[in-house]
């Protein structure tokens, strides 16, 4: 009957007194760690509820993985601006040989970020509606170095 118990102590208060105990006996500091356990427990669940499904925070790594590379981040900012490109207009758009592109335009496309669609014996690509938001997320003016 610690917490609100006859001592007068809050949760908040005992989880303080249990986590500065536990640092002593540990003898570890770090700069980048709260030393006392001060868990706002309404605002982290509140947070907590918000954030999305574990296969939502996979895809959306997925697709940051995707434009990681500088050149699929290249394709990627040529199909935004193209809107559709074959493979051969998008390997002289980047400077980079056919079958790289070709590579890389397959990863942006399994990620879920673009599409492709065969015209006679062209290869057409696009971005996804998904890989428009990621693209406009990542490539903003802000962003730039």
């Amino acid at each position: 009957m610690l917490a609100g118990g006859s001592l007068g102590l809050n949760i908040r208060t005992v989880m303080r007194m249990f986590a500065t105990v536990r640092s002593e006996m540990s003898g570890i500091g770090s700069d980048d760690r709260c030393d006392l356990l001060c868990l706002d427990l309404p605002k982290a669940e509140a947070v907590r509820a918000r954030l999305p499904s574990p296969d939502s925070l996979a895809a959306w790594a997925a697709g940051a993985r995707a434009l990681s590379d500088p050149t699929r981040l290249a394709i990627a900012l040529a199909l935004r601006d193209a809107e559709t490109a074959c493979v051969c207009d998008l390997a002289w758009i980047v400077g980079r040989d056919e079958r790289l592109v070709s590579h890389h335009a397959r990863q942006l496309k399994a990620a879920g970020l673009a599409r492709s669609e065969r015209d006679g014996k062209m290869v057409m690509y696009e971005l996804t509606d998904r890989g428009r938001r990621l693209v406009g997320t990542v490539a903003t003016e802000e962003a730039r170095p």
